[in-house]
């Protein structure tokens, strides 16, 4: 095997792996440096596992009550060994399945640590000691992120959890307290209310899931306050001390300061770049607080030293992270490619109801001034979600009045994160509120929601 590269990329998570894949496909000699399992934290410990606990969580939770099935079961009960292995399971096969996609993509994939030692030069270090001294013409650090600590508390992995714990714990807990109701934070804390669990939700803003339309956050709140979940927004963790059974937190609330006791803590407060062992103080590249600085072709101030996904800071997703891999990799390749319009980037929570946005959110175009008409169509007057029994949420669509293009789209309901992909394509091709109202949406679907909260804007709506 050759140590000579056109490009070699340190990482093999979403955006390293697709990179790769892509810069194969475009001729380019390749090697992808991976120390771990390839696929990332994305594929093996966060977007993929998690979404099949929280299928599991939903079918779980309807076979709890399937007398609004019109069923009769026995008693339902709950075999968590089980649901840990399938969710393990899905993320050992799609890890082997990148295996082979760079194997067929002409991608060499090398097991080990990569470490810079000048601009074209990589030291990889395999798990046995064995050194390797890779070149390449350019070099892609793709090696993502992880939790972010609270200042003065040390994860443990057993009583203070990240989500890498968190989903892989031997039982499920009598309680929880989950620290920050970010994507990762909701998302745990319907699995395991879901499973069982007491959850207490604690955020420094003013709503859950934060960076979503306030109306959005705010129906969420109402929904799972049905569901006896403890919510405390505008509020900070003050302290956070391991007990003997347990935590207990002193937080801070805008009513004063209240103790909560669990059995354990999940820390979802966000996400620091990994920036470290990599070589990058030898070389000079330059970084900012704990992210990797980039232009917008992702290339540091070194060059050929180039950087993409989690470890250049927000927005931080993988499908982010595979488009600006594409997009590097095309330009390396010396091909046209129209860079990536963060504007219109899509956002999905997989909590139930689930959440999905993109675009801008109303209270966004207020503080830019834009005049807008908003359309809105709650999901209890769908046809569909009412044959369905999942009658929460809405959809609702913001478009510039002046002009009827569409600003932004905002969903909360049981497949949101589906119903997005809508949305996503009208924005990227600036859709009018004409052009959706005159696309024929096939009937009984959700999606249909998207059209009705279209004509909603424009006194167009014939469901509602």
């Amino acid at each position: 095997m050759s140590d000579r590269f056109d490009l070699a990329i340190v990482g093999g998570g979403p955006g390293g792996y697709v990179a790769a894949i892509r810069a194969g496909q475009l001729g380019l000699k390749t090697a992808c440096i991976e120390s771990t399992h390839l696929g990332g934290i994305c594929l093996n410990w966060g977007c993929i596992p998690t979404k099949a606990l929280l299928k599991n969580a939903e079918v779980y939770d309807h076979l709890k009550h399937p007398e609004s099935w019109g069923l009769k079961l026995g008693e339902v009960s709950l075999d968590w060994p089980a649901v840990i292995k399938r969710s393990r399971d899905v993320a050992d096969r799609l890890s082997k399945g990148v295996g082979f996609l760079l194997k067929k993509n002409n991608v060499e994939y090398i097991p080990a640590r990569g470490t810079l030692s000048a601009p074209d030069t990589i030291e990889a270090m395999a798990a046995d000691g064995t050194k390797r001294t890779v070149k390449a013409a350019k070099v892609i650090l793709a090696t993502g992120g992880r939790a972010r600590k609270l200042p003065n508390v040390e994860f443990d992995g057993e009583t203070i959890l990240t989500s890498r714990e968190a989903m892989v714990l031997p039982s499920v807990p009598k309680s929880m307290l989950i620290i920050g109701a970010g994507a990762i934070g909701v998302e745990f804390a319907y699995m395991y209310q879901v499973f069982g669990a007491e959850i207490t939700l604690v955020e420094m803003l003013p709503n859950l899931v934060p960076v979503e339309d306030t109306e959005v956050s705010q129906e969420l709140e109402k929904v799972w306050r049905k569901r006896g979940i403890k919510m405390h927004t505008s509020s900070k963790v003050k302290s956070l001390t391991r007990k003997k059974n347990g935590v207990e937190a002193v937080i801070e609330t805008p009513n004063g300061e209240i103790k909560v006791e669990a059995e354990k803590a999940l820390v979802a407060i966000g996400v620091q770049g990994n920036i470290e062992n990599l070589g990058l103080e030898k070389l000079g590249v330059k970084t900012d607080r704990s992210f990797i600085v980039v232009d917008k072709r992702y290339q540091t101030n070194v060059p050929g030293v180039l950087a993409i996904g989690d470890v250049i800071g927000p927005p931080l997703l993988a499908h982010v992270a595979s488009a600006e891999g594409v997009a590097a990799v095309t330009w390396i390749a010396g091909k046209e490619h129209p860079g990536i319009d963060y504007g219109k980037i899509p956002g999905c929570t997989y909590c139930q109801p689930q959440v999905a946005s993109i675009g801008l959110t109303e209270r966004a175009c207020k503080e830019k001034g834009i005049e807008v008409k908003i359309g809105r169509f709650p999901f209890r007057a769908s046809g569909k979600s009412l044959a369905i029994g999942e009658t929460d949420g809405f959809v609702k669509v913001i478009f510039d009045a002046k002009y009827g293009g569409m600003l932004g789209a905002h969903i909360i309901g049981s497949e949101a994160t589906e119903m997005i992909a809508e949305a996503g394509l009208g924005l990227g091709l600036e859709t009018t509120h004409h052009e959706i109202l005159d696309t024929i949406h096939a009937h009984p679907t959700l999606a249909e929601a998207f059209q009705e909260a279209t004509g909603q804007a424009y006194g167009e709506a014939l469901a509602i």
